[in-house]
């Protein structure tokens, strides 16, 4: 398999100095180039970008996934699995309100894999996940 680049995503947020302390000071990512309209973040040796929107008015979506509401759309990235246990741990103390709480999918299956998900100031929904082997990403 290729190895993969690192890929750049920019997300909107309606206000840009909350979300600026939360993924600086709560999510502890290294900030990037700025302006007074976006922030760039090192999002696990990636590039996020958040850039002001005003906000809108827009119905949440879930789907149902082994019995809990999958907010959709979403974003996140794939961690190490120790990666994942530290974030995790650092998000516990930093009082992050999960949407769903960091769990094992899988367990001793083909895919095993770690997941949780939590909101951003603004709303955006994130994923953070890790496979206990890697080599099985994309494993059927």
């Amino acid at each position: 398999m290729a190895q993969l680049s690192p890929f750049h995503l920019a997300i909107p947020v309606h206000n840009l100095a909350e979300c600026r302390d939360f993924y600086t000071n709560t999510l502890n990512f290294e900030e990037g180039r700025s302006s007074d309209h976006w922030v760039d973040y090192n999002f696990f040796g990636h590039q996020l970008v958040i850039h002001y929107k005003p906000k809108t008015e827009e119905d949440a979506h879930t789907n149902l996934v082994d019995g809990k509401d999958v907010p959709v759309p979403h974003f996140g990235v794939v961690l190490e699995w120790d990666t994942f246990s530290e974030f995790a741990d650092l998000l516990k103390s930093k009082g992050i309100a999960f949407i769903i709480e960091p769990y094992i999918r899988f367990e001793g299956q083909v895919g095993e894999q770690a997941t949780m998900f939590f909101k951003d100031p603004a709303g955006n929904a994130l994923e953070f996940k890790a496979f206990k082997d890697m080599g099985q990403l994309f494993a059927k």
